[in-house]
């Protein structure tokens, strides 16, 4: 019994250490795309050789598709702007740079006119309707992963948990994708529910896409209190720090951003760095994308 429990703390301890020293390490660069332009375009955002980069399509909904978009219990549909993030933009960008995968996020805010609530029949259903409708998507779409983004409940944060964390299982089981994210944010709902699913599934969930942008503007000093806030939340988790790109709250990379990151980078627990959103860049001409990945090339 005794050697049994040393061999846990041990472990335990591995993969604590292994996670931090992840983190530490990390190159990783993410940005969602999709969710609000028509014309954006995968090679229009500039990526950096010397890091790891991450597309993330939002979204894709288990709703249906229409004038009048309802839940459908696990059998998602694509709601991204599809024109030129499809399947051959997805190969071709791939190929064209080795150190890109993209994903697929889930759930998202709003649906139509409405917001889009998380609200399985069952657990059972909704994990056999995911795992069928994603691992088409997946496989039509040439998907490394998923990212869920679910922002609204009509669920018990058990059956959150339950439903995302065996889908997550399933898909990886299968080898339909190598990781999964997750993107919460800082209101009670919301982290009652991911909490929940980091508890019993975190073992299995690779990234922490924290939105830090949904806090109010934040100083340096806040931003970095509330990324350590987050990364006691999900201890052992690869916790990325956020912005905007096109407004709105937390800490802006002209306001002490790459200071924040900096500090956290010397701490050994910057995870990496993700930005909402590609479609929004473009007023700016992907400023941030290149400032953001010549941080973590140079780091």
């Amino acid at each position: 019994m005794e050697s049994c429990f040393c061999s846990t703390v041990l472990a335990i301890l591995f993969v604590y250490f292994f996670s931090i020293s992840n983190a530490a390490n990390s190159k990783l660069f993410r940005e969602y795309i999709g969710a609000e332009s028509e014309s954006i375009k995968l090679t229009d955002v500039p990526i950096n050789s010397k890091v790891e980069f991450h597309f993330i399509l939002a979204f894709a909904m288990d709703y249906t598709n229409g004038n009048s978009p309802s839940p459908s219990n696990g059998k998602f549909n694509i709601f991204w702007e599809f024109n030129h993030l499809g399947p051959g933009e997805i190969a071709s960008i791939k190929h064209g740079h080795s150190n890109v995968k993209v994903a697929v996020s889930l759930g998202g805010d709003t649906v139509g006119d409405g917001k889009a609530f998380f609200a399985p029949n069952s657990i059972d259903s909704w994990v056999k309707n995911s795992v069928s409708s994603l691992t088409n998507m997946i496989k039509e779409y040439n998907l490394d992963g998923i990212d869920i983004d679910y922002e609204h409940f009509h669920s018990d944060p058990s059956t959150f948990a339950e439903c995302i964390g065996q889908l997550i299982m399933s898909l990886k089981k299968s080898g339909a994708i190598s990781f999964a994210s997750i993107a919460p944010f800082d209101d009670e709902e919301v982290q009652s529910h991911y909490l929940a699913l980091w508890k019993k599934y975190g073992h299995v969930i690779d990234y922490v896409n924290f939105q830090f942008y949904a806090y109010d503007k934040i100083s340096v000093s806040q931003f970095v209190s509330y990324f350590k806030k987050q990364a006691s939340n999900y201890a052992g988790g690869q916790i990325l720090a956020s912005f905007i790109s096109g407004g709105g709250g937390g800490l802006k990379p002209d306001d002490g951003f790459f200071e924040a990151c900096s500090e956290l980078k010397g701490e050994g627990i910057l995870g990496g760095i993700f930005i909402w959103c590609a479609d929004e860049s473009t007023k700016l001409g992907f400023e941030y994308e290149k400032s953001s990945q010549d941080f973590l090339a140079s780091a």
